[in-house]
């Protein structure tokens, strides 16, 4: 037997976690949004309501690269 735990991956997947040393709990979206609350069944009424109340955290935009062109033929 194994110590692995498998984890669940896809579009209806989610977690409630509990915050180390308080009394929060984490609610994570299988879209990557979080939450935090004392009450359990606010995080599920939270996490069942998607997309509603709640929206995947924002992408952080790169500027993309320049591409700079080497002239020559001087």
């Amino acid at each position: 037997m194994t110590d692995r735990v498998a984890m669940l991956h896809g579009d209806t997947v989610f977690r409630i976690h509990w915050v180390l040393n308080t009394d929060l709990l984490l609610g994570v979206c299988h879209c990557g949004a979080e939450h935090e609350s004392e009450d359990p069944v606010e995080l599920w009424d939270w996490l069942l309501a998607h997309p509603e109340g709640h929206e995947p955290p924002a992408a952080v935009d790169t500027p993309s690269p320049v591409l700079a062109t080497v002239g020559g033929g001087r």
